[in-house]
């Protein structure tokens, strides 16, 4: 994908990422971070606002930096990066409520042609994974490199 994106900075294995979102509402340091799951082979993206007083991510606060394209294309770019030194790995990745889940699924939808190529990505419904299909809702999404 080649979007407008923030430089990032992140370490060795590719499980953390740092960024800062510049808009209306100033400069806002955020996260990307990929935790492993129970499941085995399968990662949680989890991002968000960096939190300085707990050293967490606050996935929960809503900036309105008037950037969220180039911040989702910056989270997006983090999978290639991840998924490049973990090939092998699942990438599950939900919104912290519905509205949120919502942004990720329009996100998918709008690139969809350029993510196909190097990723397979499945929608979850009903407590079921389905390959990802343009106008359906989903809970929850997973993607993997493909090899």
């Amino acid at each position: 994908m080649n979007l407008p994106r923030y430089e990032y900075l992140t370490e060795g294995k590719a499980e953390l990422f740092k960024f800062t979102s510049i808009g209306s509402n100033g400069e806002i340091k955020k996260l990307v971070v990929y935790s492993e799951m129970l499941e085995n082979d399968i990662y949680n993206l989890a991002f968000g606002d960096y939190n300085e007083e707990t050293d967490s991510i606050d996935d929960k606060i809503i900036t309105n930096n008037n950037d969220s394209q180039k911040v989702l294309a910056t989270v997006a770019s983090t999978l290639y990066v991840f998924s490049s030194k973990h090939p092998d790995i699942w990438i599950y990745v939900t919104g912290s409520n519905k509205a949120r889940t919502r942004l990720y699924r329009m996100g998918i939808t709008t690139n969809l042609e350029a993510i196909l190529p190097d990723f397979q990505v499945f929608g979850l419904q009903n407590e079921i994974w389905h390959e990802f299909k343009k106008g359906e809702e989903y809970e929850a999404f997973l993607v993997k490199r493909k090899n």
